[in-house]
């Protein structure tokens, strides 16, 4: 009687571990360092808890090897989903033949990987794009402009370059803009943007008017590159409403940040991997053609909001900026009305 006891302990010990795992979403990070990785975690977390789902992770640490090999651990431990954050969206290809292999829907998130069978899900990143120069142009709507773009193995630089262009084409034409430097930056780090912005200062003997930054992270860098110069009053654009940025915003080092409230981005794609797990469609889909190859692929973007120093008080009463962070270091008297 005993042993039978035991073994059907047992039974319902492993039948309880296949539940769980049944409903497990894995999610492979390209590098978990970046502070906006946090929120977006905790939304999917939060988001795949409320499904009756689990989460399993790993961090690629900016190494498109190692996230083939975390995908392949992924899958070893029989998640039933994938949500993928692309390091490089050409190297990535191996690890969704072998999801499709197994049956595991496959979500690419934030950034673009390019197959007919992956659920897209991110923000208008051409939007953003647009923000960034709208807000840019309007502070400086002559002058030297540097572009800092994002990495160039990662489809969103393009977009965002592309929603840049648009807005900033007139101008050029006319003569008003000229870009006089122009550069991709590896990994999207604030330390190789610093470096970037410094090359472009010093081959124009400091004669910068603007710079559109294609993120927050990489637009510290170059705030850092114009102080070290004795620069100031410069117009720099970013985007992920970064704790720091709101601040730079503020402070007026900042022009603009582009939020996307990567809460609601982790909320719908921890959604959209359960119901694709489930076989179901996904409710608010689209059909997306619009990366380089020009595949057709189901998608959800997402619409971002500028914030500039008179829109400080949307990140705020939004619950993402705590008004101290937000204000740390402005004068009260001078700063923005969202920290008076």
């Amino acid at each position: 009687m005993k042993f039978k006891t035991q073994m059907i302990a047992a039974a319902l010990l492993a039948g309880f571990g296949t539940l769980a795992m049944a409903q497990a979403v894995g999610v492979s990070w390209s590098n978990f360092q970046e502070e906006r990785w946090k929120t977006d975690e905790k939304a999917i977390k939060d988001q795949l808890a409320k499904l009756g789902g689990s989460y399993v992770s790993a961090d690629a640490a900016s190494s498109p090897e190692k996230q083939l090999a975390d995908i392949d651990g992924l899958i070893a431990k029989g998640v039933k989903a994938l949500i993928i954050l692309a390091m490089d969206k050409d190297a990535i290809i191996p690890a969704l033949a072998k999801a499709k292999a197994k049956g595991i829907p496959v979500v690419a998130y934030d950034r673009l990987i390019e197959s007919p069978e992956v659920f897209y899900i991110t923000f208008d990143n051409k939007e953003v794009g647009r923000m960034q120069a709208r807000a840019v142009l309007a502070a400086k709507p002559k002058g030297n402009y540097a572009m800092i773009k994002g990495s160039p193995i990662d489809p969103n630089s393009n977009f965002l370059r592309e929603g840049q262009q648009e807005v900033l084409a007139d101008a050029i034409k006319k003569g008003d803009i000229k870009i006089v430097g122009e550069e991709y930056t590896d990994g999207w780090k604030p330390e190789n943007a610093q470096k970037n912005m410094e090359q472009i200062l010093t081959k124009n003997s400091n004669k910068v008017d603007a710079v559109v930054a294609s993120n927050d992270g990489m637009a510290g860098g170059v705030v850092a590159a114009l102080s070290a110069r004795g620069l100031k009053g410069v117009p720099v654009s970013g985007q992920d409403g970064d704790h720091g940025a709101l601040n730079r915003v503020a402070l007026g080092t900042q022009t603009v940040s582009v939020w996307k409230d990567s809460r609601d981005l982790g909320r719908e794609a921890a959604t959209a991997a359960v119901s694709l797990a489930k076989g179901q469609k996904v409710v608010g889909a689209a059909t997306f053609n619009g990366g380089e190859k020009k595949v057709a692929m189901q998608a959800m973007l997402l619409k971002p909001i500028p914030v500039t120093a008179d829109k400080l008080d949307l990140v705020i009463k939004g619950g993402w900026i705590s008004k101290d962070a937000a204000c740390k270091g402005v004068d009260k008297a001078s700063g923005p009305a969202a920290c008076k």
